[in-house]
């Protein structure tokens, strides 16, 4: 990774119409609701960083990706991470030799996809902002700073990590990869009249209680443009810096593909323009997704300057020490 630190952050706005000549001006036909009023100020001293990962069969990335995160330069820290079905002996990892890293964990029994691995995750979160941190190492814990300082001094309600926003020492990404995320972004701003330079990123912070307030619906990874298109319409204020990334290959095991991509763009349209109608395709033929378990649960944890260590004192945890009810079936909005 390049030693180069990546530029400022710039807040995402809506585009102004007041050049656009009166006669033309009926055909902006997306309106955007008025900013929300400003949220009640984090504590800069005493606030806790929620971070969920979602993970499905990560077995060779779990653990380096944890210690990555241990060594976040966070001063309160909640691990939560949610085992979406996971076949490849990630499930026993989690639940044995990292269960100390580990704050809380959540396993689905079958795959269900991120957007339902999220919305557990979502749910058990306490901090007072939430990290989406990917399981695969191609997003560094190293920017959670970066990432969630203009929450906690420039108002922010909602931040995304860019991958394409003026970072040096970037890795050459695949073009066709790099074009589809612009398409879908660029569709996605012209319905949020937003000027994300990455919709799709995997880096994504938001205060908790405006997170908690949305209801999301989908399972997979239509969950990107759902997320934007909501917390844009409700008026929140989002943030956008630039990140550091290190895209791996479908040999190296990215899951993401075509099929993903035409879902994110059914989402982009649906629910910019159609928010109220009933879920159709993979949403509509699903049955009620199964429960969650939540296994482990333990007080958020002080940051690397405390050793993690000190949370393998605790008893060992049984097999499953405690079970909730999870609501990741898919919610009305």
């Amino acid at each position: 990774m390049s030693n180069n630190q990546p530029k400022g952050d710039r807040a995402v706005i809506a585009l102004p119409d007041n050049g656009i000549p009166k006669k033309k001006r009926h055909l902006m036909t997306f309106p955007v609701m008025a900013p929300k009023a400003p949220q009640a100020p984090i504590d800069r001293q005493r606030y806790t960083l929620s971070i969920v990962i979602p993970c499905y069969n990560e077995s060779a990335t779990i653990a380096p990706l944890l210690a990555r995160v241990a060594r976040a330069d966070v001063p309160h820290m909640e691990v939560i991470v949610v085992d979406d079905g996971s076949t490849d002996g990630t499930t026993d990892l989690l639940g044995g030799d990292l269960s100390h890293a580990i704050d809380r964990l959540i396993i689905h029994r079958k795959n269900l996809g991120k957007g339902a691995a999220l919305r557990s995750g979502f749910k058990e979160a306490t901090g007072d902002i939430i990290l989406v941190q990917d399981a695969d190492l191609e997003y560094d814990p190293e920017d959670y700073r970066r990432l969630i300082q203009p929450i906690l001094e420039r108002g922010a309600d909602v931040v995304y990590g860019s991958r394409f926003a003026g970072s040096d020492g970037q890795p050459v990404l695949s073009f066709w990869h790099v074009l589809a995320n612009r398409l879908l972004t660029l569709l996605s701003n012209c319905f949020t009249n937003l000027n994300l330079t990455d919709m799709e990123t995997g880096y994504k912070v938001f205060r908790r209680d405006v997170i908690q307030a949305i209801a999301l619906r989908e399972n997979r990874f239509g969950f990107e443009p759902e997320v934007t298109a909501k917390l844009a319409k409700s008026g929140y204020v989002f943030h956008e810096v630039p990140i550091h990334y290190r895209g791996r290959s479908y040999a190296e095991g990215k899951k993401i593909g075509l099929k993903d991509a035409v879902r994110a763009l059914y989402a982009t349209v649906r629910y910019s323009l159609f928010p109220q109608l009933p879920a159709i395709g993979s949403l509509a033929s699903r049955p009620p997704a199964p429960a969650g378990e939540l296994i482990s649960d333990r007080e958020p944890r002080d940051g690397p300057d405390i050793p993690r260590v000190q949370t393998a004192t605790k008893p060992p945890l049984s097999p499953i020490a405690s079970a909730v009810e999870h609501g990741i079936e898919s919610s009305v909005s």
